[in-house]
């Protein structure tokens, strides 16, 4: 599931509107419409930043339940988000007027034990939740003393307002958390009203509360869950939201729990589903008003057939992004299996058809920020960023390099779009070896009769099937090519074609893109250094320092690049499921998961085919015979520079 703090069928119900009531917001002033992108007297800029000199140990705070437009618990009465607040206290003895920099989660309660669905198909039941003991008394007590993470120690000294919010039914907001609809959209949306004057809030005691001291200039940032929160405001188009950070973030709930027909789990969390998100996170008080709502997730979330339906597309916020007013800073790790990057991939390529200014940063993390590794420049350029968009400042960020990417070395590249310019497909075709198995990849089609193989995903993982690349396995399918005489680069989302039938009770596809060769990489994982690095003005216990990190490296004689999946039912619509003949040829077209990755010279690029694949699909009785057709089916990969000479060159003979 995204990131937990501390940690990182026919029938079916469907979520309506009566699953969901969202109401018109109140009357408020026409005062209330969104400023000029403008600094206040008082901030202190000096070569293009705001620099540090308000105080963050005599920052002022306050509390906020602010009213949205959504009422999630059908209880009659709007849903209110909970924002904590601190500010320099120049905003109230000095009359200074400051943006606002919001990190919104489901997280700041903590979580609750839940059990995930099962996978294997044989044995899908209900699942047994027993309702945990929540005491959520004293949950704000010594808060403002430590605000989790960095935002306040850095930004608020250099003029910024910094806030948490509670999603709507988690902590101490009221509503049901419903894993990213539009009610969930309303509560990330109102924090912004709020602090631009169209939404009511009040104190903890009751007392009506207005942001006076809010430019209504608002940023968000924040990682996994954290950020896709950001990502769901930006979607609404609300007024005032200048800027936006989203870090290993979804952007269509379908492409984190579903991949083209099939039910997908997010890495390292098979089972786990839109309803047990939704469980995990309820820490409301009086959490039994949404056992319903959450029943209802449950019910139409469908873990049969995967299909695409209503309860997708109202957490598709790709489908929303013209609605985008705010900048945008995409954030993701190639590593990152999690939330997987085509989450960010399709986000970005949807702000660049609309119009909206962004950013791209590519790391060798996995569901992780760079924040770690990288601290200096991580800082440089969200500083720069809130300061353009929230305090209007002409920094020249929006003329910089647009993309960042993290090579394998730890080295850093820029460039001006992603994929980088001049990247082109070139397809492989999966070639039958000269005894069969494996097989040949290279650019020239040699057509043969099928291979086949047996599916056994549900007691051997990828990894185990694909380890012996040069050795048949009658668990899967291998294609290869010679060794690379250049480096080839894959940049971008490679796709696939196969001709193959199926016969037996899995109807998944699987294929894997493997970098075949012995060598130092890095995993994704992180470790201290044990080096100390100080970024902000410290209090006591918080002393405004982190530990710098360094990514964790493993030697092994091959990587997964990247995979991808199909329900082949789902062959020519992800929102419709279509019967199989057994044994009957198909064709079939899907996108593997987008990457960066580049193949040393000496090592052997290779697709690898599967039927379920353990860790992510469900896993149906293993037998399923699986027969592809060589030759007319074929890899097509994104590859930049020479990399399609050096991958024809080194075609099997």
């Amino acid at each position: 599931m995204p990131r937990r703090l501390p940690r990182g069928g026919a029938g079916a119900a469907t979520l309506t509107a009566a699953a969901l009531v969202l109401t018109a917001p109140a009357s408020l002033p026409a005062s209330a419409a969104e400023p000029p992108a403008q600094r206040s007297p008082g901030i202190t800029v000096r070569g293009g930043e705001t620099r540090p000199v308000f105080s963050r140990a005599d920052a002022v705070s306050q509390t906020v339940l602010i009213e949205t437009t959504a009422d999630t618990d059908r209880d009659g009465v709007r849903d209110r988000v909970q924002m904590r607040i601190m500010r320099p206290k120049e905003t109230d003895t000095a009359g200074l007027k400051v943006p606002t920099i919001v990190e919104p989660s489901p997280y700041w309660a903590g979580g609750n034990p839940v059990q995930n669905h099962p996978v294997d198909v044989d044995d899908l039941r209900a699942r047994s939740l027993a309702a945990p003991e929540r005491d959520l008394a004293g949950l704000t007590q010594g808060y403002y003393d430590v605000f989790p993470g960095y935002y306040d120690n850095y930004f608020l000294p250099r003029g910024y307002a910094v806030a948490h919010l509670d999603s709507i039914g988690t902590g101490g907001s009221t509503g049901c958390p419903t894993s990213g609809d539009r009610g969930e959209q309303a509560g990330a949306r109102a924090a912004v009203d709020w602090l631009n004057g169209r939404a009511r809030g009040w104190a903890p005691d009751g007392t009506p509360v207005r942001a006076d001291w809010s430019t209504g200039n608002v940023g968000m940032i924040g990682q996994s869950y954290n950020g896709t929160l950001p990502n769901m405001a930006a979607a609404t188009g609300v007024p005032g939201l200048k800027a936006v950070v989203p870090i290993a973030a979804i952007s269509s709930w379908y492409d984190y729990y579903r991949a083209n027909g099939g039910v997908v789990a997010p890495g390292g969390y098979q089972g786990e589903d839109l309803d047990v998100l939704a469980e995990y996170v309820l820490t409301r008080r009086n959490p039994e008003v949404c056992d319903e709502v959450i029943g209802e997730i449950e019910a139409a979330q469908d873990r049969e057939t995967g299909d695409y339906g209503k309860v997708w597309a109202a957490r598709d916020y790709v489908a929303q992004a013209r609605k985008v007013r705010a900048a945008v800073m995409v954030v993701h790790g190639v590593n990152d299996w999690n939330v997987k990057m085509k989450n960010s991939v399709q986000w970005w390529n949807a702000l660049k058809q609309a119009g909206v200014p962004r950013k791209l940063w590519l790391h060798q993390g996995d569901h992780a920020t760079p924040f770690g590794w990288r601290l200096e420049e991580w800082l440089r350029q969200t500083h720069r960023w809130f300061d353009r968009y929230l305090h209007g400042i002409r920094n020249g960020i929006e003329h910089e390099p647009r993309v960042d990417v993290q090579r394998a070395d730890g080295t850093w590249e820029t460039a001006r779009d992603w994929p980088v310019p001049g990247t082109r497909t070139v397809p492989l075709s999966l070639n039958a070896g000269p005894s069969g198995q494996p097989g040949g990849l290279g650019p020239l089609p040699r057509p043969g009769a099928p291979q086949s193989f047996t599916d056994e995903g549900r007691t051997r993982t990828a990894e185990q099937l694909l380890a012996r690349e040069d050795e048949a396995d009658p668990g899967r399918l291998a294609y290869l090519t010679g060794p690379l005489a250049a480096p080839v680069r894959v940049n971008g989302t490679p796709r696939v074609t196969l001709r193959a039938s199926l016969d037996g009770r899995s109807p998944y596809l699987t294929v894997l893109l493997v970098d075949y060769g012995e060598r130092t990489r890095p995993t994704g994982r992180r470790a201290d250094t044990g080096e100390r690095v100080c970024y902000g003005e410290g209090v006591p216990g918080d002393d405004g320092c982190t530990t710098r990190q360094s990514l964790v490296t493993e030697t092994a004689p091959y990587k997964i690049i990247t995979r991808g999946w199909l329900d082949a039912r789902n062959r020519h619509d992800p929102a419709r499921t279509e019967p199989l003949r057994p044994g009957r040829t198909y064709t079939f077209h899907w996108e593997l998961e987008p990457t960066d990755y580049t193949v040393e010279p000496g090592h052997r690029l290779g697709v690898v085919v599967l039927s379920t694949d353990h860790d992510y699909t469900l896993r149906y009785p293993a037998g399923t015979e699986v027969a592809v057709e060589p030759g007319v089916s074929r890899v097509m990969l994104p590859l930049t520079g020479a990399g399609a000479k050096a991958l024809k060159r080194a075609a099997p003979k």
